[in-house]
């Protein structure tokens, strides 16, 4: 619902209605917390899952996991949901959890900047000016796709756009689409344009190792028991998350499980593709794990089909219709589809948020992101971030992680009366900065020959993955810890306000 904050106070302001957003308003709302409210720039709420709807868009974590523990979904159909199935799933959180009321729909965050004497941040929305004890940035790691400064690009007739773009109206059958990329959107993608009647080229700057997916269907027996039986559900999703996080180990460099899962990957390339010139294209030159580890059994059958051609270098230029690669061959192409990621390193949001000396959240991290427990950041009080730096995983879901950090805010709002202020303190973001360098420092994201965007991509540091175990993490991090905070007394106490009774329209 869209509706004027002019004026309004609410103790925990939360931006971003995406998985983040959404779960901390669950949780928020089930604490007895009713002095809150969630900024959400779109008109509907599923972040990720809103924005991306191209053909064959899909969940590489397991459904049971890919979802809330305290919101258990008991009639997944299949081991991965869908993105409509996930979308779904988030509008249905939002209204059957009752936080419908809180949710601002159509509200961008235009700045935020922290007032140290009210112990307060002054919001400027799209729908009036509201101020907050608490901040909460939910706005997601991919929020702002990213379009590679390719040469003549405009010149372009065709359509182009980006896979977060989706421009469903394009018809394919027929026509020579071009798609940029080769991550996990492009291996989702590509097999569908095929069966649309599409002649693709791939360019690939660098092949990805691809596993099996074995994406297999619950049956109604399957549902019925995790509908009835809540000790068997929590139990299918604790094996997974427990196999899951095993996988860590196969990401710490020169390892066997790494040796494993790289022994497994070249298997499913042979098996599937026959063509040893197509199969020397489609093996990585670097360590399993070092990029994101994609899923697919439909990848290289596409790649085996007579209108599928694989262009093994990068996208160089662009005149007219004629795509030019690196390699210096030429294409001619009626659309281009760029699968190229997101903005993850340089949230955009990060621009828009003052804290109490004024500097910008960007400038923080002008030599890439740093935190305290992946939450909180010295010199931005009373603010915490949910999936923000270092909180994704490369093994297991990033939920785990989320939910650990909603429960992070939580104990901390237990610790902070009205007028209280907690920031903190620029030792413990360092020391855990340094924690999680000398970490990182043994597992393949840090290889050699490897570049991905989980590392940052001025300072080279790892700025996106959490270096360790989902659980080991939530043993650490789960409760707010005083000790590292600088708690403080606001200067100047400003009455509380209570926050407006919701209003539709």
């Amino acid at each position: 619902m869209s509706r004027s904050l002019e004026g309004a106070h609410v103790r925990v302001a939360v931006v971003g209605a995406g998985f983040a957003g959404i779960g901390a308003a669950m949780r928020l709302s089930a604490s007895g917390e009713r002095s809150f409210a969630v900024l959400e720039r779109a008109q509907s709420v599923g972040g990720t899952w809103r924005e991306n709807t191209y053909p064959g868009v899909a969940c590489d974590v397991p459904s049971h996991l890919y979802s809330f523990s305290f919101a258990p979904k008991a009639d997944w159909t299949h081991r991965f949901a869908t993105g409509k199935q996930i979308r779904d799933y988030l509008t249905a959180c939002a209204v059957d959890r009752l936080i419908q009321d809180r949710l601002h729909l159509g509200t961008s965050l235009i700045s935020a900047q922290w007032h140290e004497q009210d112990a307060r941040w002054v919001l400027h929305t799209s729908r009036g000016t509201t101020t907050a004890s608490v901040l909460v940035l939910a706005t997601g790691r991919f929020t702002e796709p990213r379009i590679p400064d390719i040469p003549g690009l405009g010149s372009f007739p065709g359509p182009v756009f980006h896979t977060a773009r989706w421009q469903a109206e394009t018809d394919v059958e027929g026509r020579r689409v071009g798609v940029v990329g080769t991550g996990a959107s492009a291996v989702q993608l590509v097999p569908e344009l095929v069966d649309a009647g599409a002649l693709v080229t791939i360019f690939q700057r660098s092949a990805p190792w691809v596993l099996p997916k074995h994406n297999t269907a619950y049956t109604p027996s399957h549902q019925q028991l995790f509908a009835h039986d809540d000790g068997a559900r929590q139990a299918h999703r604790q094996t997974i998350f427990a196999e899951m996080d095993d996988g860590f180990d196969a990401r710490l460099t020169g390892s066997a499980q790494n040796l494993e899962l790289q022994h497994q990957a070249r298997e499913h390339l042979e098996h599937q593709v026959a063509d040893a010139q197509l199969r020397a294209k489609l093996m990585p030159n670097y360590t399993i794990g070092c990029k994101r580890v994609l899923l697919s059994d439909r990848w290289y059958p596409a790649l085996n089909r007579a209108e599928v051609m694989l262009e093994n270098s990068a996208l160089e230029s662009v005149q007219g219709n004629l795509a030019r690669a690196a390699s210096g061959r030429q294409h001619q192409l009626d659309a281009l589809i760029f699968a190229t990621g997101f903005e993850a390193h340089r949230p955009p949001m990060a621009d828009s948020v003052r804290g109490h000396d004024g500097q910008r959240l960007s400038e923080h991290w002008q030599n890439g992101m740093t935190s305290y427990a992946s939450t909180a950041v010295t010199g931005f009080p009373n603010c915490f971030l949910l999936g923000g730096p270092n909180s994704a995983l490369g093994h297991n879901s990033a939920l785990s992680i989320m939910e650990v950090q909603i429960e992070h805010l939580l104990s901390a709002l237990e610790h902070l009366p009205e007028g209280q202020i907690c920031e903190v303190r620029r030792s413990a973001e360092e020391d855990y900065t340094r924690q999680l360098d000398a970490r990182a420092a043994e597992t393949v994201w840090m290889s050699g020959q490897c570049t991905s965007w989980y590392r940052d991509s001025s300072s080279g540091r790892v700025t996106l993955l959490w270096p360790g175990t989902a659980s080991e993490f939530a043993r650490r991090y789960s409760r707010f810890d005083p000790q590292k905070f600088f708690v403080r007394q606001a200067p100047k106490q400003t009455p509380a306000l209570t926050a407006p009774a919701p209003q539709h329209g």
